[in-house]
Formats: C-alpha cells, sequence, structure tokens
C-alpha cells in the first residue's frame, strides 16, 4: 500500500463530504502537469512489461464512480500505450441469468487477473453494495453481510499473488450535471446517454451515505481505496496513474535469467 494524500487509512473513520472533488495538487494547471503524466505513462508502460516478464504477481485495479464520473475515460487515458498482451479490461453491467444463479462474488473471481497481467475492472464487486442496496436489490440482512465477505475474497487474493488497487473517482454532483447534460447536447455524445442515469442521480445522497460505509468498512492494508478527486480529468489521471507505478515499483520485480549459454550462440 502506497501513501498518498488521497489514501482512505484503513481503519478510519470516512465521509465522502470531507473529500475533495477539484484540485491542482503541486501543478499550476494541466498543461504544467503534462510532462509528469507523460513520464508516468512511459514508466507504466516499462513496469507493465516487467509484470508480464517476471510473471510472479497480478495487478487488479477497481474503478467505482457515479454515473459520468470519468471510468471509462481514465482507463483510456492511463493504459494507453500498455501492451494489450499483457492487460484486460472487464466492464460489468447488471448481471446475467447464468451470474444471478451463483453466489455474488462469482462472476467476478474468474474475472481476476492471472500472474503477470494487470486486470482492470470498470466497476466490480462492489456493485453488490452499492446500486443492490441503494435500489433495493438485496435486502440489508444480505447486503450487510458482504462487508466480510469482500474483505475475506480480497485477503485471499493479495495472498495468493494480486496487488489490489481501488480507485473511487470523486466528482461533484454539479460537474456530473455538467457531463449528462454534455451528453444532450453533442451529437456525437448522445450514445453515451441512459434516462435511467437521471434516477441514479436522484439517488445521490444514498449513493454517498452507502460509499461512505464502502470505503470506511472496505479499505484495508492489503486492498487500499484511494479517493480521487476527479472534476478535472487530467488531475485524475494523474493521481491514478502515480499510485499504479509507486505500487508497481514497490514489487521490486526483476527480470528474468537468461538461460545459459547465450553469448556463446551464434546465428547464421
Amino acid at each position: 500500500m502506497v501513501k498518498s494524500d488521497y489514501l482512505a487509512e484503513p481503519g478510519k473513520k470516512f465521509r465522502i463530504e470531507d473529500w475533495p472533488t477539484k484540485e491542482n495538487g503541486k501543478f499550476k494547471d494541466k498543461d504544467d502537469a503534462a510532462p509528469a503524466v507523460e513520464k508516468l505513462r512511459e514508466k507504466l508502460i516499462d513496469l507493465q512489461e516487467l509484470l508480464y516478464a517476471e510473471s510472479k504477481h497480478a495487478l487488479l485495479i477497481l474503478f467505482q464512480a457515479m454515473d459520468a464520473g470519468g471510468k471509462d475515460g481514465a482507463i483510456e487515458h492511463v493504459f494507453s500505450g500498455v501492451n494489450p498482451q499483457g492487460c484486460r479490461v472487464t466492464s460489468f453491467k447488471a448481471p446475467s441469468t447464468l451470474e444471478r444463479s451463483h453466489d455474488f462474488l462469482w462472476r467476478h473471481h474468474v474475472a481476476m487477473p492471472p500472474r503477470g497481467m494487470i486486470g482492470i475492472h470498470n466497476r466490480s464487486h462492489y456493485e453488490a453494495l452499492l446500486i443492490e442496496r441503494v435500489r433495493g436489490f438485496a435486502p440489508p440482512k444480505v447486503w450487510k453481510k458482504r462487508f466480510d465477505h469482500i474483505n475475506r475474497f480480497e485477503e485471499m487474493l493479495a495472498d495468493e499473488g494480486t496487488t489490489i488497487l481501488k480507485f473511487f473517482l470523486h466528482i461533484s454532483k454539479e460537474e456530473q450535471k455538467e457531463r449528462l447534460q454534455a451528453r444532450l447536447d453533442e451529437p456525437h455524445k448522445r450514445w453515451k446517454f441512459n434516462p435511467a442515469d437521471l434516477e441514479e442521480r436522484a439517488r445521490w445522497d444514498e449513493y454517498m451515505q452507502a460509499f461512505d460505509d464502502v470505503v470506511e468498512r472496505t479499505s484495508t492494508d492489503h486492498a487500499p481505496w484511494y479517493v480521487v478527486p476527479s472534476d478535472r480529468k487530467w488531475y485524475r489521471d494523474w493521481v491514478i496513474s502515480d499510485v499504479i507505478v509507486r505500487t508497481l515499483e514497490s514489487l521490486q520485480m526483476e527480470w528474468p535469467k537468461p538461460a545459459e549459454g547465450l553469448d556463446k550462440i551464434v546465428i547464421e
């Protein structure tokens, strides 16, 4: 677990209203941050190759956010240039009939990355503690048990060699309004607009309360939550990239040793 201004410290009280949605950090603006973002992107490309070559660790990255929170954009920009052979993105929609016939973690477990790979989950097993709770798809006696189920699940993954990073992309309600309006106003974005998003927006306060409980009860040493200020997309990307790069560097990975006698080989 790497330190960050946006790390939700395990074991501490958490209230989303205390966390910023718009920051610049050490940068003046987007242009000032651009060289640092590019440097992190290049480091991530190199570290991903090393992760793939060593094949001793897996990296699981979860993204959660309100609608229009920037999950798709973060995945597109942060991982641009990463070799797709060593990276897999899984987007979780409403569960299928088959998925509903299993336990709530089944479809997520089968999507976990193998060693050497980065697994990126657009939404995640936390939907079982968010939308299922807020929309009443699961009664309290069911979803309240899931905090412990998820903590044990993630602990098992960590014990088996998976490094877990969880990012909540934190936007303001005003920023969400602007982004949803842009989807209506711009013809090439209209395909993204879903009227059902307005129903979810009407439950904003309920979702914030649910996020409070999720982060407070499931940010752990082996699977920490980072609450990323995401009103400014460029700063969001820098925060995410910085945490990922420093986490991979902390694994102290090494290139596999080459086969013996390679220096004697002559290719004719």
